[in-house]
């Protein structure tokens, strides 16, 4: 008889945690699994690749709030929620001064989900295990009854701010919980080093052919007489986005004619724009845009840099070394976990600096970027066996 697994997230809108999801989807044996995949929101570029298999349970309207602003929710007539959110928002921001946090939405999505919680339905069907995947993980931990649940964590918990107290006592109503790499777990346990007995680690599930495949759908017009240089991410502070901007301009001043193409989108896209503009960079930074196939711009590239400020664990580099790119990344406390350094990529220095100068040590040195090239042909970075890893933690 196959066991009963819920699968939970927001939507699949563009990002790595929603690619490892689809990764996820195509992996599970369906043989041994029924698997329901609850989204909040049935929205995103990735929805096309939901893949045969899973059932993809109905929208819900209370949970569709979850990706609605304040004034779009009073619309719905669903005034409850509305007022918790926007009580949430000043509690929130109250407490993100009171720590002096520089992003206080964290603290924000806890007070809301804790108050808008009673307004929620529960899910009437009962499962063996139930994932969430994506974090906050109250969902499950409150309105799903599964045998066993599992929180799974995509982020470095050392660079963000939380109500701790609050977040354990979810925490408490998680069998298990899965980190994307042994760093990230690291980062969750300092925190929450009551939680030890819980951890697991079970990376993010990628398929080379998958991503090969996509990257041979376009051919990216970059131009031929300029060093391509290829980001991908969120126009988030974490990313990182306004260092690499810094960043390009140092190399221009170095004489390095150089383009760098960033795709993604956020919030912080006209902020990022207006420094383009500020430094004079329109013909050497160009902000692609959301593209729900970013693998082509990989593939051209002569350089992926990945200037983050922080991470659990990119996606995007291990898909840029699939595709057998040279690779720049940032000294984030878990850039140890994403690659070896002057093996198969370069990790350089935090801030602009630091990005520009790693950047000009391989451009000035191609024999060590033929040998990163090199060494990312020789290796398997494919991990569809992770999902055993995932069999095993739901059936003890």
């Amino acid at each position: 008889m196959k066991q009963q697994l819920l699968i939970a997230s927001f939507d699949l809108a563009i990002g790595g945690v929603e690619r490892s999801l689809i990764g996820l989807l195509n992996s599970i044996d369906y043989t041994r699994y029924d698997v329901d995949v609850m989204l909040f929101k049935h929205e995103g570029e990735f929805m096309s690749l939901f893949p045969e298999g899973p059932t993809l349970l109905p929208e819900r309207k209370e949970y569709a709030t979850f990706r609605q602003s304040v004034k779009e929710i009073a619309a719905t007539k669903q005034a409850g929620i509305a007022a918790a959110r926007l009580a949430a928002k000043y509690a929130g921001e109250l407490h993100g001064k009171w720590v002096k946090s520089s992003e206080p939405g964290y603290s924000i999505i806890q007070f809301g989900w804790e108050w808008t919680l009673p307004l929620l339905p529960s899910l009437e069907k009962e499962y063996d295990a139930a994932i969430s995947f994506l974090w906050p993980h109250h969902f499950v931990a409150h309105k799903v009854k599964a045998k066993k649940k599992i929180g799974w964590i995509h982020t470095d918990y050392s660079n963000i701010t939380l109500l701790t107290k609050k977040e354990e006592k979810m925490w408490k109503h998680m069998d298990a919980i899965a980190a994307v790499s042994e760093s990230c777990e690291t980062s969750f346990l300092q925190k929450f080093p009551n939680l030890q007995n819980k951890m697991n680690v079970i990376e993010n599930i990628l398929s080379p052919t998958f991503i090969r495949e996509q990257a041979d759908e376009i051919v990216p017009a970059f131009s031929k007489s300029a060093t391509t240089l290829v980001t991908v991410g969120r126009f988030s502070y974490a990313k990182g986005i306004d260092e690499a901007i810094r960043a390009c301009r140092i190399l221009v001043d170095q004489g390095h004619n150089i383009h760098w193409h960033v795709v993604g989108y956020g919030p912080q896209e006209q902020e990022l724009q207006s420094l383009i503009s500020e430094l004079r960079l329109e013909n050497h930074f160009f902000l692609a845009g959301k593209k729900s196939n970013p693998y082509p711009y990989i593939k051209g590239c002569d350089l992926y840099v990945q200037p983050s400020r922080y991470e659990g664990k990119a996606v995007t580099v291990r898909e840029a070394q699939i595709l057998h790119k040279p690779v720049v990344i940032t000294n984030f406390p878990t850039a140890a976990s994403q690659l070896e350094h002057n093996v198969d990529g370069f990790i350089t220095e935090m801030g602009p600096e630091g990005i520009a100068k790693g950047i000009s040590t391989l451009l000035h040195d191609q024999k060590r970027v033929r040998q990163f090239i090199e060494t990312t042909k020789q290796r398997n970075y494919g991990n569809s066996n992770e999902v055993e890893k995932l069999y095993e933690l739901i059936s003890s």
